[in-house]
Formats: C-alpha cells, sequence, structure tokens
C-alpha cells in the first residue's frame, strides 16, 4: 500500500512536471512555475534536514555544556573525553530554590532550567524591586552540578545569569565546597561588545575571581566588580574583583547577577545548607 501511494505522487508530480516542460520558454507561465517548483522542492530539502539533524545538534549542545561545566571546575584538558570527564566528576542534583533542599523524583538529565523559566508552571515573576539581575522570571527548580573526588565534594557549579549592556549573560560560578570561595566564573552565552563586555569570556580576567569571597561576616553577598584595578593591601579586596574597562554596565551588570544568585532570591539558602552539612 504505501508502495502504491508513492507511486501514485510519482506519476502526479510526473504529470505536472510534463506540463510545465510543455510551456514556452520565454512564457510567464514557465518561469513562474520553475520557480514555485524550485521553492517547493528546496523547502523539503531544509525540512528534512533539520528534523534529520535535530538529535545530532541536542547531542552537540550537551557536549558543549558539559564543556564548559568541566572548564569552570577546572578539570577540561586537550585531548580529554569530555563525556567520560564528566560522567566520572560530575554530579548534577537539582535544588528547591525556596528551601534549599535538593528535588528527587525528577528526571535531573532532561531537566533544562532555561526551558522551565519560560514556563509559568515550573517560574515565578521576579517583583521588580528585587530583580536587580533584569531577568524577570526566574525557575523554581535550578541545575547545580557538584565535582566530586569518590564521597566527598570538592567544589559546587551554579548556574548564574543577569542582563549586561546587549544581552543576556548566562553562565556559571565554581565555588569551593566552604560555599564562600570562588573558584573559577565562566559564562558561556552572551553577546556583549568584543573588546570590551566581550572580556568576561577572557581567561585572565576570569583568573582574577580565584579565591575571592562571596559573603562578608554580615552574611551579606559582598562579591563585585569594581571600577579600576583592586588594591589587594585594602581591606575588603577579597571582596572585589577588578571592572572590565570601557565596560561599564557590563560590570555592573555581572555584579548584579552574581549578587542576585548568591542572595536569598537565588542560591543563599541552599550553600547555607552545604555549610552546616559541613
Amino acid at each position: 500500500m504505501p508502495n502504491e501511494k508513492k507511486f501514485e505522487h510519482y506519476e502526479k508530480f510526473k504529470v505536472y512536471a510534463n506540463k510545465i516542460l510543455a510551456l514556452k520558454n520565454d512564457s510567464l507561465e514557465k518561469t513562474l512555475a520553475i520557480a514555485l517548483s524550485l521553492c517547493f522542492v528546496c523547502a523539503i530539502l531544509v525540512s528534512f534536514a533539520a528534523v534529520a539533524l535535530r538529535p545530532l545538534q541536542a547531542d552537540n549542545k550537551a557536549l558543549d555544556m558539559k564543556r564548559n561545566i568541566l572548564d569552570v571546575a577546572g578539570l577540561l584538558q586537550e585531548g580529554v573525553d569530555v563525556n567520560q570527564a564528566f560522567s566520572e566528576q560530575i554530579e548534577a542534583k537539582l535544588v528547591n530554590l525556596e528551601t534549599g533542599d535538593y528535588v528527587e523524583g525528577m528526571d535531573v538529565e532532561a531537566y533544562d532550567q532555561r526551558q522551565a523559566t519560560k514556563d509559568p508552571a515550573q517560574s515565578i515573576a521576579i517583583p521588580a524591586d528585587k530583580d536587580i539581575a533584569s531577568i524577570k522570571r526566574k525557575a523554581k527548580i535550578a541545575k547545580v552540578y557538584l565535582v566530586k573526588q569518590g564521597d566527598k565534594t570538592q567544589s559546587i557549579i551554579l548556574p548564574v545569569s543577569g542582563y549586561g549592556l546587549w544581552s543576556t549573560l548566562y553562565g556559571f560560578l565554581a565555588l569551593e565546597a566552604d560555599g564562600q570561595t570562588v573558584q573559577s566564573i565562566n559564562f558561556y552565552d552572551q553577546a556583549e561588545t568584543p573588546g570590551l563586555g566581550g572580556e568576561v569570556v577572557n581567561p585572565k580576567w576570569r583568573a582574577l575571581w580565584q579565591g575571592k569571597k562571596v559573603y562578608n561576616e554580615a552574611g551579606d553577598v559582598a562579591l563585585a566588580l569594581i571600577k579600576g584595578t583592586v588594591d589587594t593591601g585594602k581591606p575588603g579586596s577579597e571582596y572585589k574583583v577588578d571592572g572590565l574597562a570601557g565596560a561599564t554596565l557590563t560590570s555592573v551588570g555581572v555584579s548584579n547577577l552574581v549578587k542576585y544568585w548568591l542572595s536569598g532570591e537565588g542560591f543563599a539558602s541552599y550553600l547555607d545548607k552545604v555549610r552546616a552539612d559541613g
């Protein structure tokens, strides 16, 4: 039966093609018919390619995300098998941002926090007076990554996002197991000005974050970018990072997204429990 259908469609197309060929070469009808036919064939080919390549695109996207997580964890090396390194050293967990507890009974691998942010059932609107990162909505559940050595957690990788000058920056902030000391930061998706705000991906600037502290003695988020260069001899320098030269608004955006996601609106409850558990 399927073959008969195919034959029937072929015969119809053959009749249509013969009609086109029978038209005069210089006729408007033939010109339009050929143009429409080419558009139709190209549309079919593009649709087929999009469907056929979709699984490959999904695999590449997942691989790139794992590569970025390994990078911020300091585990990405030349020639390393990304999938193997990730599975051996990284454990993904889901966290309820309101309670700070781990979420059980959900498919961790399938959960997409960015997609959840767009779903009213899985996210909440952020009041304007609290939305310092200018993201408007946040998912109720966040996906965090634990860098493991045996049963021991070496560091914690938190997803962060916030608006800079031209775009929303999406990245990861890696903290040591104390939930207080910065290990690294990495922005994997941003469209800031190259050479200015785009320097958020510069390894030299990212290296400035290592060893910085998040919370001051009062428990408030003190980590932020400053204008100019940090004077390490001054009190409080452990909470400050050099701002991006010529990119004031991007620098402010990075400070705001860090403050938001490490405050009570973000991961503060979770990090409190991490510290309490030792």
